[in-house]
């Protein structure tokens, strides 16, 4: 008789249903269950399980190809198995649970490691950093021994005949396994096993044509790559003061008011017109935790390592001094695409939204000034996702930085939730991922949303607000730090960009409860300019990188396996515009200062000087034969969004992918809005640069006796993905939210 049956499953699962498909835990501890009890067809149904308990049976092994795509959290603890590579199809699998199974060894724990791609915790404990070592370090340096091997004793028969490959292959992969000796003992059945399956593959490689052979120069060695340092923007001289000491993306100002230390910066300086804002009540909390003295570099280092980030010159043309010529530009360079409004479609058909301005918040004042009206601020995030929780405050809390610390706000309410401070510092970057917690003991691990931050002190700081606690900092660099970005598709792989030119990858792992982690890195990209923006193909985000740099628009590749190399790699391609034709002594629109991905497949970036934002598709500039020498592909430009006449530089634009909009600030406070479901009706082939959908106006906040404050360069914006509420970041120390109006 059957031991497992629908009705048995439907009886142990939950939620309570009468499909399996719909089922989500399920539980089949101590039933006395062997593998052969175990029907795959059955089992396979099960295509929504995300939680698994074959706690205390008999299981020797799993049935092969069993496809649960679903499953996160399996526990076969109190077992006796033996074959672990029986897992090997669970690849969503990110919990394993294998206490008390008497015949697994250091070897197979290995061997899950590597089986199982998104394998975090184990027995409880966060793994992926040593799991990421195995999957790449240490199987990279199994692979160099194993090439070594064929190089001295082996070659390819000629002519290749099936026959002599297949005596070929068992003579090879004997002698690799023979010969090839790397790790401690304890885990030599773990080497041997996987120089065996590496063999192989290595071997299959010589003789099975590649798909892209023209990517081959992307392993070359940084002995190829241009590592300058970073360059002074050029300045006309009757701008620049040669004695003035600028940070990094700091820019010259001669307008603001230098006036004394005050009133508390969590009280309002500043109310909108005809609206009173409210006061900001948070209590001031250090997030730092307790009895972790601050790690600051002295004052000598800081100097040494900050970079010279080129002066925001002011502009005084009108905003429409040079709109014809950039009309011209787009008639004759533009390259229309008939796929558009099909391309378009992956867009939700959404209505414009209606925004009106909510509060104006001085919360990165330096010493706490309400005065402190020149403060840069830099980057601003929404929370990704909640706690495991639910209650975490999910996309109404956003992440500022700019000076010396890093806000968390609640944009319903404006008020300062969490505050970080860290002296010395100047924050230029931030960026929210999940990670896993391990709890110990029988719980479960649960996921947490971070926040890392980055700047000129090329230190990563690493916080779970809703704890308040600053839990670590790595060094990134030794240059200032100017982008950071996680791999949504695996939350612990950061990737940072510095002064040094140079985008490293980074493993930080998960956390335990007593918040202990290990950083690792696994990558680092040299370039030639410093990256301004970092954007990961929603469609293939651990295999390319498009990095938007001082010099150009570059991708890299970045997949992790053993056919790349894990220490630095060159770029695969640089990514060309139309407006560079169009290139003269004063005008130079290499600097690509905004980009983000519209949908998986369309990417909005902007030039500066150009004043358009490009809309262009991806996949087929991808998809070109890159120039030998230069490596440059043109993009596939869809369409050109009109956009302000400015000459000040790192005003960088966002996406809302879900509500098909692009937003950009300009350096008068305004925010240009392009709603592109709205503007693909209309425009995309006239072959004009399309106009904006609205142009939200500064909202003239006014300072208290002391009259408006006019607008400001918008230097970063954000939406929640509803887009409920946008986010801007000032040069003039004000975060501005708007809300959404309720149509009526």
């Amino acid at each position: 008789m059957e031991k497992i049956t629908e009705k048995l499953l439907l009886e142990k699962g939950s939620p309570k249903t009468n499909k399996l498909e719909q089922v989500k835990t399920l539980n089949l501890s101590k039933l006395g269950l062997k593998h052969q009890d175990l029907p795959v067809s059955l089992l396979s149904r099960l295509q929504s399980l995300e939680r698994w308990d074959l706690s205390g049976n008999r299981l020797q092994e799993l049935p092969r190809n069993l496809e649960l795509p679903a499953l996160r959290y399996l526990d076969l603890s109190d077992n006796q198995m033996e074959d672990v590579t029986t897992l090997e199809s669970l690849k969503s699998l990110e919990e394993l649970k294998m206490e008390d199974n008497l015949y697994i060894t250091v070897s197979d724990n290995h061997k899950l490691m590597v089986l199982l791609p998104k394998l975090r915790i184990y027995n409880g404990k966060d793994v992926s950093t040593s799991a990421n070592h195995l999957r790449f370090v240490y199987s990279e340096n199994l692979k160099t021994r194993i090439i070594a091997v064929w190089e001295k004793s082996f070659s390819l028969p000629d002519p290749i005949t099936a026959e002599k490959m297949t005596t070929l292959e068992v003579n090879f992969v004997s002698a690799a396994c023979h010969l090839v000796k790397y790790g401690p003992s304890s885990v030599s059945d773990f080497t041997k096993w996987k120089v065996e399956i590496l063999a192989k593959e290595y071997l299959r490689s010589l003789t099975e044509p590649k798909e892209e052979p023209e990517i081959k120069e992307s392993t070359d060695t940084k002995e190829n790559c241009d590592v300058s340092t970073p360059t002074k923007r050029k300045q006309p001289a009757s701008e620049m003061d040669s004695s003035t000491s600028l940070t990094p993306r700091k820019k010259l100002r001669t307008d603001l008011p230098a006036s004394p230390a005050q009133d508390s910066p969590r009280k309002a300086s500043l109310r909108l017109k005809h609206q009173t804002l409210n006061e900001m009540h948070a209590v001031r909390m250090s997030p730092r935790k307790t009895g972790q003295p601050p790690s600051t570099p002295t004052r000598g280092q800081i100097k040494a390592e900050t970079p010279k980030r080129g002066a925001k010159v002011r502009q005084t043309k009108e905003d429409g001094a040079s709109i014809k010529q950039k009309e011209d530009v787009s008639k004759k360079e533009l390259t229309r695409d008939p796929d558009m409004l099909a391309t378009l479609k992956s867009c939700s058909k959404t209505q414009p939204v209606h925004l009106k301005p909510l509060h104006v918040l001085q919360c990165h004042s330096k010493q706490d000034s309400s005065e402190d009206f020149s403060t840069q601020l830099w980057a601003c995030a929404f929370q990704s996702l909640p706690d495991s929780t639910g209650s975490g405050g999910g996309s109404r809390l956003v992440a500022t930085c700019g000076g010396d610390s890093l806000c968390v706000i609640d944009c319903e309410t404006g008020m300062v939730m969490k505050k970080y401070k860290v002296p010395g510092e100047e924050f230029f970057s931030l960026a929210w991922s999940t990670v896993l917690m391990s709890r110990g003991g029988k719980a479960s691990a649960q996921h947490c949303s971070i926040l890392a931050a980055g700047g000129k002190r090329g230190l990563v700081k690493l916080i779970h607000p809703r704890n308040n606690i600053a839990y670590g900092e790595f060094r990134a660099s030794r240059k200032a730090l100017s982008v950071l970005r996680f791999n949504h598709h695996q939350g612990n792989f950061l990737f940072t960009g510095s002064y040094d030119n140079k985008i490293v990858m980074w493993d930080i792992g998960g956390v335990d409860s007593q918040y202990n982690f290990k950083v690792v890195q696994l990558l680092m990209l040299e370039i030639s300019a410093t990256p301004l923006h970092i954007c990961l193909p929603p469609s293939s985000p651990s295999s390319h990188l498009l990095t938007a740099c001082e010099d150009g628009l570059h991708c890299y590749n970045t997949q992790l396996s053993t056919n790349n190399t894990t220490k630095s790699r060159s770029k695969e391609m640089e990514i060309t515009f139309p407006i560079y034709k169009k290139e003269d002594e004063d005008h130079d629109y290499h600097i690509v200062d905004g980009m983000s991905f519209l949908t998986d497949d369309i990417v909005a970036s902007k030039n500066y000087m150009h004043g358009s934002i490009y809309l262009w598709n991806w996949s087929r500039t991808k998809a070109q034969r890159p120039d030998k020498k230069s490596r440059a592909v043109c993009a596939v430009v869809l369409a050109e969004l009109q956009w302000a006449n400015t000459e000040i530089p790192y005003l960088s634009l966002n996406t809302c992918p879900g509500q098909a909009y692009i937003v950009c600030g300009d350096d008068k406070g305004r925010l240009w809005t392009y709603h592109v479901t709205n503007l693909q009706k209309n425009s995309f082939q006239s072959g004009k640069p399309i106009q904006p959908t609205e142009v939200l106006e500064w909202p003239t906040p006014v300072r208290k006796g002391l009259g408006q404050v006019e607008g400001p360069s918008i230097n970063s914006v954000a939406m929640d993905p509803e887009l409920q509420f946008l986010v801007a970041l000032s040069d003039k120390n004000m975060v501005i939210v708007w809300k959404r109006e309720v149509s009526t």
